[in-house]
């Protein structure tokens, strides 16, 4: 029989919002454990209340002890079912009543309380919603309307956009310069005490960034080469090893991944995963999303807690939702019955009162008694209509509340038979691959390259991936066959209609409306008709009247796909350029759902793997500077 065990955290010293990471373990079932199944099992206590688990068996309650020091080693300890533990809760970031607004007032946070403690957090939410600013907000970048931001150690920070000086060097990015040079004046025999005083405890500082570096795969890097050099992935690569460098008690890292080809993104993942520090992660990546310890869910204003990593948050989630979609068609029933009940009370009681009045107009009773029936009914009636009014208000009020529980992740659900392609037809042939005058950084073949693709041939609705390191050439490609870039010694020849979709989604114009740009696009198409399908990219109403320059992020995303998969003639080869840079978990899983309506070819891009896994995809390439194009399996 199952039992209920209780974990109680409470420690007078410390804050009562503060949390504390645990996990449970069931020693005789794997498949329960918390990195499977970590909602039930994993999470946060919030200080002074009481997380009931049902468990089968006997069970264990272990800490990161690796964070906790003693405190952990102190409770990672074996409990019968029943057994009660106090735990000290440490957190290392509180968050009270925080409110934010920019400088035209527009509002951002209002009143939003979040502790995040030991362990990596997932902050996630729809563009908009305030995510980079609260982790500004936690870096001390921006300070609050109101409310307050407490941290407990130092903190490192790596924002989305990161700006170097022109003249600085790999040491001055990863905060080393002073100890080197206080190192290398020590060894050329200065035995002053400042020296010693700037190197402290960081003799093989040199050693440890040279070990960074190469962990994170910036193996070419010197640490006096210039930043100036590196590209946008070296750059995030470069900041990360010098936040890991430092060690920081708390660290914030903000779309880490957004620039990172797949090799990077392979080496962060490894990073992250060994950090035994304090993690707040926003994110859309739902690999890097699979290693954290717990989800926070930042929307309508306010942070939920949710333990275990994205797979859990999601099945929770749709757990939680589809009981929410229960509860609304009970409370739509409980409405209907009462409004049923109180039609029949109103009818039954004006078929009396008709022959209240035919007894009346009869003469066949004193006019006292006739009053004092006529004034009893209506008070009964009165109060029998006041009950049923009453009854069908609370069963209004409760199906509110219902449809409050409701997430509104609206879907988009299209038909897009016009991109139908036969599976026998050509639709692109590249030639001249093997010759690498066209590559925006072509190098001379490495000896032993995979042979590289003399001819690429797309038929039918092939879904193609194109994948390979950041500065290869992928963007130039594409923007190539759609006949936006200079070829020289590439040879595209098409056979259907190319639609691309570039990083910057610039492809609307910000003075039309939604309805007009779309119109643009398919100009032999009536309004109603664009009306009509923008309806099914969720552009209802007057939301396809708004211009396009005052669409949010996910707006804006969900208004280029339509204009670009509702042009006339429509595209059979869809050309999309990284599509899931700097888009949210909704807008991600939109884009799928459209590429699920889509029947022509798709070359795509991308070094977001899950993304690809689910567009479907039937053939993997690399592009390489030295390997050039090459067929891969699939990773």
């Amino acid at each position: 029989m199952a039992s209920s065990a209780a974990l109680k955290g409470k420690d007078s010293s410390r804050d009562l919002r503060s949390r504390c990471w645990f996990a449970v373990h069931w020693p005789d079932n794997p498949e329960a454990s918390p990195r499977s199944h970590g909602m039930p099992c994993r999470g946060s206590v919030p200080g002074g209340a009481r997380a009931r688990l049902v468990l089968a068996d006997s069970f264990k309650v272990s800490f990161r002890t690796d964070i906790l020091g003693e405190v952990g080693r102190r409770f990672a300890l074996g409990l019968k079912p029943g057994h009660h533990a106090a735990i000290p809760m440490i957190a290392a970031i509180v968050c009270s009543d925080l409110t934010f607004a920019w400088p035209d007032g527009a509002p951002v946070l209002s009143g939003v309380t979040v502790s995040f403690g030991p362990g990596r957090t997932g902050l996630i939410g729809v563009n908009g919603s305030g995510k980079s600013t609260l982790l500004r907000l936690i870096a001390r970048e921006l300070r609050p309307g109101s409310g307050t931001v407490r941290t407990e150690g130092e903190v490192g920070y790596l924002p989305q956009a990161i700006t170097l000086g022109t003249h600085r060097s790999v040491s001055d990015l990863l905060g080393i310069t002073a100890v080197r040079d206080a190192l290398h004046a020590i060894e050329a025999g200065e035995t002053g005490e400042e020296a010693f005083a700037v190197v402290g405890d960081d003799w093989d500082v040199e050693e440890r960034a040279r070990a960074w570096l190469d962990r994170l795969g910036l193996t070419s890097l010197g640490l006096d080469d210039r930043v100036e050099r590196l590209s946008g992935g070296e750059t995030i690569l470069a900041a990360l090893a010098a936040l890991f460098l430092r060690r920081p008690d708390v660290l914030l890292l903000d779309e880490p991944t957004n620039n990172l080809d797949l090799d990077a993104r392979t080496r962060l993942y490894d990073a992250v995963a060994s950090w035994t520090g304090v993690m707040v992660i926003v994110s859309h990546d739902r690999a890097l999303l699979g290693l954290v310890d717990q989800v926070a869910d930042l929307s309508a204003g306010s942070v939920r807690m949710y333990g275990g990593n994205l797979e859990a948050y999601e099945n929770l989630v749709a757990a939680e939702q589809a009981a929410a979609g229960r509860a609304v068609a009970a409370a739509a029933a409980d409405v209907r019955r009462e409004h049923r009940d109180l039609v029949e009370a109103q009818t039954k009681q004006a078929r009396r009162d008709r022959q209240g009045r035919k007894v009346a107009a009869s003469g066949g009773l004193p006019r006292i008694v006739t009053y004092a029936r006529k004034r009893a009914a209506q008070e009964t009636a009165g109060r029998s209509g006041e009950l049923h009014a009453e009854r069908l208000q609370a069963a209004r009020d409760r199906l509110g509340e219902a449809e409050q529980s409701v997430r509104d992740d609206a879907e988009i659900r299209v038909d897009l038979p016009a991109t139908t392609v036969p599976a026998g037809r050509t639709v692109l042939t590249l030639t001249g691959q093997s010759t690498p005058h066209w590559h925006p950084a072509a190098a001379s073949p490495a000896a032993h390259a995979p042979a590289v693709l003399g001819e690429l041939i797309v038929r039918g609705p092939e879904r193609i991936a194109l994948t390979g390191p950041n500065g290869a050439g992928k963007t130039t490609l594409l923007r190539a066959i759609a006949g936006l870039a200079a070829r020289p010694g590439l040879g595209v020849r098409l056979g259907a209609v190319v639609g691309y979709l570039p990083q910057r989604l610039d492809l609307l114009d910000n003075s039309l409306t939604v309805v007009d740009n779309v119109r643009a696009a398919a100009p032999a198409a009536s309004v109603n008709e664009v009306r009509a399908s923008l309806a099914r990219f969720l552009f209802r109403g007057e939301r396809a009247d708004r211009m396009a320059g005052t669409l949010s992020g996910g707006e804006r995303f969900r208004a280029v796909l339509a204009a670009l998969l509702l042009a006339q003639p429509a595209p059979q080869l869809l050309l999309l350029d990284e599509p899931t840079n700097n888009l949210d978990l909704a807008s991600v899983r939109q884009l799928s759902q459209a590429l699920e309506a889509y029947r022509g070819a798709i070359l795509v891009a991308s070094h977001d793997l899950p993304f690809l896994r689910s567009a479907g995809i039937t053939r993997w390439l690399r592009l390489d500077r030295e390997a050039g194009l090459t067929a891969v399996e699939p990773p």
